[in-house]
């Protein structure tokens, strides 16, 4: 199984960064706008459009507000087994972000392992962007 960890820091609070986060439907406007271009919400499922149009079927597995931890699972697409994290940890003057995802097929590491590296270079820009304004 493919374990891809990417992580990066933030010059922003982490409460900032985890409210974002924890809005688990509103990806496209708060967390990683540009990177995703729309989020919809089925029950505990959400619908994630990426800029490159590809299409997730994403399982809300948990919401840790004490950890600030977010679990998800890609339930249709092209991996076989998907298990993604998102954690805000607070460092320094800022916030250390580490997202990990394990999948199968271990082919699919390199794209989506890029894809996660454009995600944390877009919720960067994003969460200093609105900090700053804020």
């Amino acid at each position: 199984m493919a374990s891809i960890r990417v992580e990066i820091f933030i010059e922003a609070p982490p409460q900032f960064i985890w409210d974002a986060a924890r809005d688990v439907g509103a990806l496209h406007t708060r967390l990683v706008p540009g990177f995703v271009t729309d989020t919809r919400l089925d029950g505990d499922v959400r619908i994630v459009t990426f800029a490159s149009g590809l299409v997730a079927r994403e399982r809300i597995v948990d919401v840790n507000d004490e950890g600030r931890r977010l679990v998800w699972s890609v339930v249709d697409g092209q991996p076989t087994h998907h298990n993604g994290a998102l954690q805000v940890f607070e460092e320094g003057e800022g916030s250390r972000v580490v997202w990990i995802a394990d999948l199968l097929p271990n082919e699919l590491a390199r794209p989506i392992g890029a894809m996660m590296e454009h995600g944390m270079t877009a919720m960067k820009r994003a969460m200093e962007h609105q900090f700053a304004d804020a």
